[in-house]
């Protein structure tokens, strides 16, 4: 489908809501693009060396992604490029299509934080929200970039949250969900206080090539399996966040956890709540039940969102995590990317239809 054949949905003042995309992915051409703002040393490293992420593959993730690039078919821009790569023919497929009013970075191939030698980590990392202001946000103001940071060196991070606070083009602060330690660990704690301080949220998207498997139980045998268990995966992030004591010592930090889906939020919240009379005199430092910080300081993507066999259970759910905790995403270009007008299969309100496809993340983000 090209740019020029696309034809915008109804946008009826009775049926016109002008979106928050919580989740949309730049792509670069090649990581050549990465040079324009690469010092020359660590220009001449990308060259003979590449990317070294902490896995045995260099241009590719251990499992494939169930199509090309991880995409729909109909996002390849017309000029070649990957889909992701051609901001006209983003606007045109989907930020002028969808009527999105801001949407959120989430730089994926390329961000620092996987990057093995550590000063070239932060170098990438710099450059990474330099081609996003560059390329992106200076040239469409719809568009809001993510902090990228080396956050396995919390000192580098940390000078890249400062260089970049107070920038109107970028709102939160991103690190992968899955580091080389579990991320409620303390050598990370530098780099939530700098996100706290400047009222940055923490943008936690699914990902991370940190050498660990994202099932608990090994490596799975199918993508279809890997997947599945990216939810269990983020289940495991947000309790180290809790039990570690990160919400404690920072409870202004505001934690969005990013496509991973949330009907297994109030499962997790159960669970760690039920351990608590036995158990709350090994974690002191907490003052409160894991689930009450689950519900002050986690936001959650709707996508990929679960659909229930029968669509009251889902409003169940949102009930008990709280109509104001989900932010809408798409997760474009991807090919299991969510159509705003179908996302819902459940009957809402129209309070709660704003709610969550633009105002919880407008009162987040702070736009």
């Amino acid at each position: 489908m090209s740019a020029s054949t696309l034809q915008r949905p109804d946008t009826r003042a009775e049926t016109r809501l002008r979106i928050v995309d919580c989740d949309v992915h730049p792509a670069m051409r090649s990581a050549e693009e990465l040079d324009r703002w690469l010092p020359p040393r660590w220009r001449q490293h990308r060259r003979e060396y590449g990317l070294r992420l902490r896995q045995p593959f260099t241009t590719t993730y251990p499992y494939p992604k169930s199509a090309p690039a991880l995409s729909r078919r109909d996002s390849w821009p017309p000029n070649g490029g990957p889909p992701g790569s051609d901001l006209d023919f983003m606007r045109a497929q989907h930020l002028d299509f969808h009527d999105i009013e801001y949407g959120m970075l989430q730089p994926l191939t390329v961000r620092g934080m996987d990057e093995r030698v550590p000063g070239f980590a932060e170098a990438v990392s710099c450059a990474v929200n330099e081609w996003q202001h560059d390329d992106w946000t200076s040239k469409d103001k719809r568009l809001k970039g993510t902090i990228a940071v080396p956050g396995e060196d919390a000192a580098a991070s940390v000078r890249e949250i400062e260089r970049w606070a107070g920038h109107p083009d970028f709102v939160q602060v991103s690190m992968v969900t899955r580091a080389l330690e579990p991320l409620g660990s303390r050598r990370y704690w530098p780099i939530y206080e700098a996100a706290a301080h400047h009222n940055l949220p923490l943008g936690l998207h699914t990902l991370g090539t940190s050498g660990h498997s994202v099932a608990a139980g090994g490596w799975p045998s199918y993508y279809y399996e890997e997947h599945a268990a990216v939810a269990m995966s983020l289940a495991a992030m947000v309790a180290s966040f809790i039990l570690e004591g990160v919400t404690e010592r920072f409870p202004t930090l505001k934690l969005v956890v990013i496509e991973g889906g949330f009907g297994w939020v109030p499962g997790l919240g159960w669970r760690m709540d039920s351990h608590w009379p036995q158990l709350r005199s090994e974690v002191p430092h907490l003052t409160r039940q894991p689930s009450d910080y689950l519900k002050s300081n986690f936001w959650f993507t709707t996508q990929p969102i679960e659909e229930p066999e029968q669509p009251e259970h889902l409003r169940k759910l949102i009930d008990w995590i709280g109509w104001d905790r989900l932010l809408f995403a798409t997760d474009y270009p991807h090919w299991d990317s969510d159509d705003p007008r179908y996302a819902f299969k459940c009957q809402m309100s129209e309070a709660e239809r704003r709610a969550i496809f633009a105002g919880n993340a407008k009162a987040v983000y702070g736009l």
